[in-house]
């Protein structure tokens, strides 16, 4: 399952095979905590299934949420090749299964294979680009931030069926955390983008028919 990751693909087998030798499946439930900021980087980590959200904490101890990473995605490469503490908590927000690589085989493979550090730079400027596009509209309406959160997460984990690009139905509190808008005003931004036709929501789904028509409510 660890080769299906986006990361590896392209990769020489032998490359392969010889970093994921020592991976270590485990399958974590809801709510629970992977990582402690200041916890050093003992690990790199490959989403297999299930999501996580990144979180840290503002000078008045107000929860955060930076980011949410679903299957096919990985964290805790920076505290790896920084060899620092990490900066941020991880969060199971489902249930997740979690390739645990040694940081000495990620370092390795990096620094051995090019096309490795080739994907770690386009990873890196994809997140860079996400963080930008956000902080572009931090001054924008509600409609607008909660519109790119969906749009954030469409881009990094949204499943294209015949109904729209499909992402999950995450809480109204995630949702909050990520566009820095207060729950009850997400929940109504999202009932509003219901009603316009622009979103569907199931229990476990949220579906988004036309991408670009929800582009366009950004401001």
């Amino acid at each position: 399952m660890i080769l299906s990751t986006s990361f590896f693909q392209g990769l020489p087998s032998e490359a392969i095979d010889k970093a994921t030798s020592h991976i270590v499946g485990r399958q974590h439930p809801p709510n629970q905590v992977i990582l402690l900021e200041n916890d050093w980087g003992s690990s790199v980590y490959f989403i297999l299934n299930g999501w996580v959200k990144i979180r840290t904490y503002n000078l008045d101890g107000k929860e955060v949420t930076l980011n949410i990473l679903g299957k096919g995605e990985i964290f805790g490469e920076m505290a790896a090749l920084d060899e620092v503490p990490r900066s941020t908590d991880v969060i199971t927000l489902a249930p997740t299964l979690i390739g645990n690589m040694p940081a000495t085989d990620f370092v390795e493979l990096i620094s051995s294979e090019p096309k490795a550090g080739i994907r770690l730079a386009q990873l890196m400027g994809r997140r860079l680009r996400q963080v930008n596009r956000r902080l572009r509209l931090r001054e924008s309406d509600s409609t607008s931030r909660v519109a790119d959160i969906l749009l954030f997460l469409a881009e990094g984990q949204g499943q294209t069926t015949d109904e729209g690009t499909q992402i999950p139905n995450l809480p109204h509190r995630e949702l909050s955390g990520l566009s820095g808008l207060a729950r009850e005003t997400v929940t109504r931004v999202l009932s509003k983008l219901e009603k316009k036709g622009l979103i569907h929501r199931d229990r476990d789904v949220l579906r988004i028919p036309d991408v670009h028509a929800l582009e366009r409510m950004l401001v």
